[in-house]
């Protein structure tokens, strides 16, 4: 329990859907809902997903960037993004220092498969009147843990392959 603002995600094409959002103790508004897309080059949760992702599917997600420029702090590059990517396999989680909305922060880390797939992405997100990225990195071995349970709960999920229906 962070108290702060929780973010579910997986990669949908070469944007971040968001599949579950639970709110701080205190919300702060922001633009992330469940069932909305967001940037994946300017996300943490987007980031730590694409950082694990294949080399050739990522360069096609990174091809497919906009590089819209939301706050000063924002990606500009393919080039720029690549070295970041980089750096969060080197340091094993990502950041948002304010690159998608200003005063908003957070650290993500990937759902990864026992094989290595990325499945999804969690996101601990506060404010920078509330956290630093330090801070909110003092919190990366319980997301981790959390994380770990959730990819081994995900492994053995098994869907249909066409729906039977009953009288």
């Amino acid at each position: 329990i962070v108290g702060e603002t929780v973010h579910l995600a997986q990669l949908d094409g070469a944007h971040v859907l968001y599949v579950d959002k639970r709110n701080a103790a205190e919300p702060v508004e922001m633009y992330s809902q469940a069932g909305k897309v967001g940037p994946v080059y300017c996300t943490g949760v987007g980031k730590a997903m694409l950082a694990w992702t294949p080399e050739a599917e990522q360069a096609q997600i990174i091809s497919q960037q906009s590089f819209h420029q939301f706050t000063e702090k924002t990606l500009l590059s393919a080039e720029t993004l690549t070295g970041e990517l980089s750096a969060i396999r080197a340091r094993g989680h990502a950041f948002d220092d304010e690159e998608h909305e200003p005063g908003i922060i957070c650290i993500a880390v990937p759902s990864l498969s026992q094989s290595g797939r990325v499945m999804g992405g969690l996101s601990v997100t506060s404010t920078t009147t509330r956290h630093t990225l330090k801070t909110l990195e003092d919190l990366t071995p319980n997301i981790k843990s959390t994380v770990g349970r959730i990819a081994e709960d995900a492994e053995n999920w098994r869907f249909p392959d066409k729906i039977v229906q009953t009288a």
